[in-house]
């Protein structure tokens, strides 16, 4: 997910879990020239929002460990990653992350919903658990959101 690699990178660059908001988004904008200032700093609500980051006065701290994610050679992050997604598309993106086909995933969270009859969130989120993908931050805010 570009999301998860746009955000591990400047932890990964400065080789810490913990970095200042300010360090973090001129990782992004001047050293790596992948978005505005203040599109890093949309950035940083977007990830806080997913629980990819958390925050604290003018600190960030990485909510996963950085070395696990794999940035290939010339990525850059769409745009797109500055908008907040639906929980659907955040346990879509961990599916997809972890190697399931886009489309193969989504057929089967389809099938769950209707088996089940279940809101497509959750279907998502029982999907993602059967396949051994941890998804829990996605649905503790799903949960919060009901």
């Amino acid at each position: 997910m570009s999301l998860r690699r746009a955000v591990a990178a400047p932890f990964r660059q400065e080789g810490s879990r913990e970095l200042g908001e300010s360090a973090f988004v001129v990782a992004l904008s001047l050293d790596r020239d992948w978005f505005s200032p203040d599109q890093a700093k949309r950035l940083v609500d977007v990830a806080t929002g997913e629980g990819l980051l958390d925050r604290e006065a003018d600190q960030l701290r990485i909510t996963f460990d950085p070395a696990n994610v794999e940035i290939p050679e010339g990525f850059e992050p769409d745009e797109s990653i500055l908008r907040e997604r639906s929980t659907f598309e955040q346990v879509l993106g961990a599916l997809v992350d972890a190697g399931h086909e886009k489309q193969e995933a989504v057929a089967g969270v389809n099938r769950l919903q209707s088996d089940l009859a279940i809101t497509i969130e959750a279907a998502a989120v029982l999907y993602a658990h059967r396949r051994g993908i941890d998804v829990q931050t996605v649905a503790n805010a799903a949960r919060e959101e009901l």
